[in-house]
């Protein structure tokens, strides 16, 4: 077959044109990888602000240094651009677009359409399509697919395409993306075995499936083991709480059987992308079947009533909210790492001041927060700032906060993330 062992040499030399469609939290990171092994890397997005930050080395991202992307930029290893014409220069195509959901809790797929026609306006003979935005099972197939063929052109004919389900967790440093095993599943075994020689340059295992259908599930496996797992132990801090046992003391305890259990940890709620979105794809493609997933759907009630449940202990424990003076410390959905989305945190902010409670914010990596109603400025951490406050949530634990200060000063702490070992009589945990 003419164009594969083409397209296949070009991979094992390193001499084909990568193009990565969508910069943010995965395709940049993977475009870096690329580059970083020899290919030349287009990297194609719509958003003006990104392609400028590139290019003048301003980090958006957590795990990428802006100094070595502006290094490749410079080596002519990298090519940012929001013109979607350079789509046509690539031998394979790599769509890492975002996949949200709607607020009636259904796919939002607009972004994988849109860039299923920036690349069905400009793919070519000989190209490799991948797919790696999460989304529900038969994107690839349903949505992309037909895109690509409106030109006339024939799958597995003329080009390859494939999904390979997004792995990158930010902020992991022990886990980058070349260190993640690598999960391919394409129309046929050519269109797989060609993204599999493509992601084996820069990753060493990768894990081949029959179907984009079937690494499509994947994804959604993976995220919905730790949604229902969340909401278990949430739960179960719930109880605890009302029977007056300690949920952290009993985790403890539970994570040392060698076999039949892993521990995970109650908190505010689940934020990201992957955890509140990902299931729900599954659940809403399940109902096109006529299946009702039960227990994600409770998952994710669970989950989204945590942020109600924070606002309710801290109710409690203070005797009514307004006029009351809260500080919440982390304002991101996971410690260390700048991303906003679907956090908890922000929910609780806004839930508070909904109760007429004073709400300020700690966050030493979001200095401004403009999200949604809120137009804030984190507050500075000294023992005067955190002694007029009536209560100090800990939202998010963030490394680099002198929780010893705040233990010392706060009149009352309400700790959702167990950062305390020594309980003290003024801070309650979750």
């Amino acid at each position: 077959m003419q164009i594969f062992d083409s397209l296949s040499k070009k991979i094992k030399e390193h001499n084909a044109k990568i193009g990565i469609v969508g910069l943010g939290y995965v395709g940049l990171p993977l475009a870096q990888a690329f580059a970083e092994k020899g290919f030349y890397v287009y990297g194609y997005d719509s958003d003006h602000n990104k392609i400028a930050k590139l290019k003048k080395g301003v980090k958006y991202v957590t795990d990428v240094d802006p100094a070595e992307i502006t290094s490749l930029i410079r080596k002519n290893k990298f090519f940012p651009t929001i013109d979607a014409a350079v789509i046509s220069h690539c031998d394979a195509v790599i769509i890492c677009v975002p996949t949200p959901l709607r607020k009636v809790t259904a796919p939002d797929i607009s972004y994988v359409v849109a860039a299923s026609k920036a690349v069905g306006k400009y793919v070519k003979r000989g190209q490799l399509i991948i797919l790696e935005s999460t989304s529900y099972p038969g994107t690839t197939r349903e949505v992309l697919l037909p895109e690509l063929k409106k030109n006339g052109l024939k799958e597995e004919r003329d080009f390859f395409l494939c999904f390979s389900p997004e792995r990158v967790n930010p902020g992991d440093k022990k886990f980058p993306v070349t260190k993640i095993p690598k999960v391919v599943g394409g129309l046929t075994t050519v269109s797989t075995e060609l993204a599999a020689l493509l992601y084996g340059t820069i990753i060493k295992n990768i894990f081949r499936v029959s179907s984009p259908e079937a690494a499509e599930t994947c994804k959604l496996l993976e995220n919905t083991f730790r949604l229902v797992n969340i909401a278990l132990v949430n739960e179960f801090a719930m109880v605890c709480h009302k029977m007056k046992i300690d949920i952290w003391e009993v985790i403890a305890a539970a994570k040392t059987k060698p076999f039949g259990f892993m521990p995970f940890y109650p908190g505010p709620g689940a934020g990201g992308h992957c955890l509140p979105c990902d299931p729900v794809y599954l659940s809403w493609k399940a109902k096109k079947f006529g299946f009702k997933t039960k227990m994600i759907d409770t998952a994710v009630y669970i989950n989204h009533f945590m942020p109600d449940y924070v606002v309710e202990r801290v109710k409690e424990l203070l005797g009514g909210l307004s006029g009351k003076k809260i500080l919440v410390v982390g304002t991101t959905y996971k410690k260390d790492v700048r991303d906003l989305r679907e956090s908890p945190s922000i929910e609780i902010i806004e839930k508070l001041k909904k109760f007429k409670a004073r709400v300020a914010y700690l966050d030493p990596i979001i200095p401004y927060l403009k999200i949604g109603g809120l137009n804030m400025k984190s507050v500075r951490l000294s023992a005067k700032n955190v002694k007029q406050y009536d209560c100090v949530v800990i939202a998010t634990a963030h490394s680099g906060i002198d929780y010893s200060l705040i233990a010392e000063n706060a009149r009352l702490i309400f700790d959702t993330r167990n950062i305390f070992a020594q309980k003290q009589t003024n801070i309650k945990t979750i």
